[in-house]
């Protein structure tokens, strides 16, 4: 049985798609770092947005289009993380 999901749902999955592909791209030895960026980044921002509050949503997206695409960059090889972020994964991984 499929689930059935609206566009923007569709357009906010195929966005987070796209950026957990973007790792792969990068030097071997920042791709975890990129990883735990990117989903830090993703679920972060879908606590702030409830699935009622479209504007807010389309706003996500097109400020989280214009971040990947600025990622996907071949130029852009390293990024930073934070200790809130560290903290998240660490806890992330004791869960699963």
């Amino acid at each position: 049985m499929s689930v059935r999901r609206s566009g923007l749902q569709k357009e906010v999955l195929s966005l987070y798609r796209r950026a957990l592909r973007i790792p792969r791209t990068k030097p071997p030895h920042t791709r975890a770092k990129w990883d735990l960026m990117l989903r830090y980044k993703f679920h972060k921002q879908a606590a702030t947005a409830t699935a009622r509050e479209v504007n807010i949503i389309e706003f996500l997206l097109r400020t989280g289009r214009r971040e990947v695409s600025t990622y996907e960059d071949k130029s852009v090889t390293d990024c930073w993380v934070s200790e809130d972020m560290r903290a998240w994964g660490e806890q992330r991984t004791k869960t699963n």
